[in-house]
């Protein structure tokens, strides 16, 4: 595993602390509630292509482009946005996530990198080469203590990126009752953090599995009320509640998670029709936001795409 980056600056440095400070506290992220007036729909570029979403502690979604792997920022309180990351040929932009030092974390697909990218300027600061595998397909994000954890559909394995500061790359082999697809078809795809912070939820062929972060040791979550989670994408978790994105089915699931994060209960189902195979889904106060990744649709530089917020 490589990187090539410059030194970070002290604001890196400084943000990542606390960052690592306030997971360790337990604080989560502040969110005004948005307006009565903000849109709950709001429009993408032409031929955008996008799958990924993040929001932080301010109003402004990130979303990035499988196209060219630029990112787009758009203002949830008047829906109008434009292009911070320019991306490049070759590159692509999956999932994502905004971390308080302002840093975005961005997952790079089949190009087996993970990418880190400046909110507030579009500079690109860092690419880490997770793998050297021939067809990697590094899928989503999330910051949980001081590393932000990418999936990889094509292997059995977590890659632990250092967030703001120096360090080497973990690779986390997944064991236990995980269970990889065959070669060629996605296994892993998104991921939050256990209540109790000590593992990962992964979600993997329509299953969710609970990852100890020490062994990488997975167990099969038992899920009540529905056999399985087919088509499921992006994760979010507040408290116990799991709120699971099943794209093709055009669907969020909601669990509720055990103490242990060993058993979670089908709760509810939210549709809404306005989803058009949503692939993520990111909160802002008592909404979700999700982007229409239209897989089912042609992917065109025509094509047209939106993002879509539903009531929690």
């Amino acid at each position: 595993m490589t990187r090539n980056h410059p030194q970070p600056s002290r604001r890196t440095v400084l943000g990542g602390a606390v960052a690592a400070l306030a997971v360790a506290a337990g604080t989560g992220t502040a969110q005004a509630a948005p307006g009565t007036g903000w849109p709950t729909e709001f429009p993408l570029p032409d031929g955008w292509l996008p799958e990924g979403i993040t929001i932080g502690s301010r109003p402004y979604a990130y979303m990035g482009s499988r196209a060219d792997g630029a990112i787009y920022r758009t203002d949830l309180r008047t829906g109008k946005g434009g292009v911070l990351y320019e991306g490049a040929a070759g590159l692509a932009s999956i999932g994502l996530k905004l971390d308080r030092d302002g840093l975005l974390y961005v997952a790079g697909g089949a190009g087996g990198t993970a990418r880190i990218v400046d909110a507030r300027t579009g500079e690109l600061l860092t690419t880490y080469q997770l793998t050297r595998d021939a067809a990697p397909f590094i899928n989503d994000v999330v910051l949980h203590e001081d590393r932000a954890w990418f999936t990889d559909s094509r292997a059995a394995v977590l890659h632990g990126v250092p967030r703001g500061r120096r360090g080497e790359v973990r690779a986390l082999p997944l064991t236990g009752e995980w269970v990889q697809a065959p070669a060629g078809t996605n296994s892993a795809n998104g991921l939050v953090a256990t209540p109790d912070g000590r593992g990962l939820i992964v979600v993997n062929a329509g299953q969710l599995y609970n990852v100890d972060l020490r062994t990488g040791h997975a167990i099969r979550i038992t899920l009540i009320g529905a056999t399985d989670v087919a088509g499921g994408d992006g994760l979010v978790r507040l408290g116990r509640t799991l709120y699971v994105v099943q794209n093709r089915l055009n669907k969020i699931t909601v669990w509720d998670l055990d103490r242990k994060a060993t058993a979670a209960t089908l709760t509810r189902t939210i549709t809404d029709p306005r989803f058009d195979v949503p692939a993520t889904a990111a909160r802002y106060g008592d909404r979700l936001y999700l982007v229409n990744a239209r897989f089912t649709s042609p992917q065109t530089p025509e094509t047209t795409f939106n993002a879509v917020a539903v009531s929690l």
